[in-house]
């Protein structure tokens, strides 16, 4: 009779421990699925547009036996010093070489860029010369002006982490999902189209509108007169004069 009374007290024990063992694992369990990162499906997502500061620059070439810009590179500095206005964040940079063939013809010119670059509109403070020395003697040296801007970019492109046909190790080309590189192209063509990378974040606010018109036509509706506008009759072009 004591070794049936034994019996059953060590069996409950065995079951009073194992009860105590599953709710033990129960409460370690936190809850939280361990996953994979895949890659997303979107392009735009996969391949963002990001605004950053990028490098805006032009060189100007400079012979040893002729100082002073040229039709041509008067009109690439003053194009970058219309730039600057519109969209430089930082200083006009101009790096001049020195102790070269070239380097008298390049101070010369670089007074010249100096006065182009103020007259259109870049303030003195603003333009900082570098002096440097080339590298190489066999290149030429030339003056190099440069400025930092807010710029949107993607990319980069051509990217291929796997391969396009079917694979057991790409088992999402098995599930009819785009490849990697599909979409960076037309991204990073976008963000070179973006005039100004701040409407990627907010909307422009509204220019003040134009009532010189509006102003004619309400004087005209005081005054009691008519407010259509009264175009001059041209004369009536064909299609076969626009070759005459």
């Amino acid at each position: 009779m004591t070794k049936t009374n034994d019996r059953r007290r060590n069996l409950r024990i065995a079951l009073a421990l194992t009860g105590l063992s599953v709710m033990l694992g129960a409460c370690n369990t936190t809850g939280d699925v361990a996953t994979t990162q895949t890659v997303p499906t979107d392009y735009r997502m996969r391949h963002p547009i990001a605004v950053q500061e990028a490098k805006r620059s032009i060189v100007i070439f400079v012979g040893k036996a002729r100082g002073g810009l040229s039709t041509a590179q008067h009109a690439d500095v003053m194009g970058i010093a219309q730039d600057w206005v519109r969209e430089g964040t930082g200083s006009v940079v101009v790096d001049v070489p020195i102790d070269t063939t070239n380097s008298r013809a390049a101070a010369a010119t670089y007074r010249e860029i100096r006065g182009v670059l103020g007259s259109s509109g870049v303030p003195s403070r603003a333009i900082v010369q570098h002096s440097y020395r080339p590298e190489d003697p066999a290149l030429l040296p030339t003056i190099r002006l440069s400025y930092s801007r807010i710029a949107a970019v993607a990319g980069p492109c051509g990217l291929w982490p796997e391969d396009m046909g079917p694979s057991i190790l790409d088992p999402g080309h098995n599930e009819n999902q785009p490849y990697f590189n599909l979409g960076c192209a037309t991204q990073r063509n976008l963000a070179a189209m973006i005039d100004n990378p701040a409407d990627l974040e907010q909307p422009r606010a509204e220019t003040p509108a134009y009532t010189a018109r509006r102003d004619i036509a309400f004087d005209r509706y005081r005054k009691g007169a008519s407010t259509a506008t009264t175009y001059p009759e041209a004369d009536k072009a064909k299609l076969s004069d626009t070759g005459k």
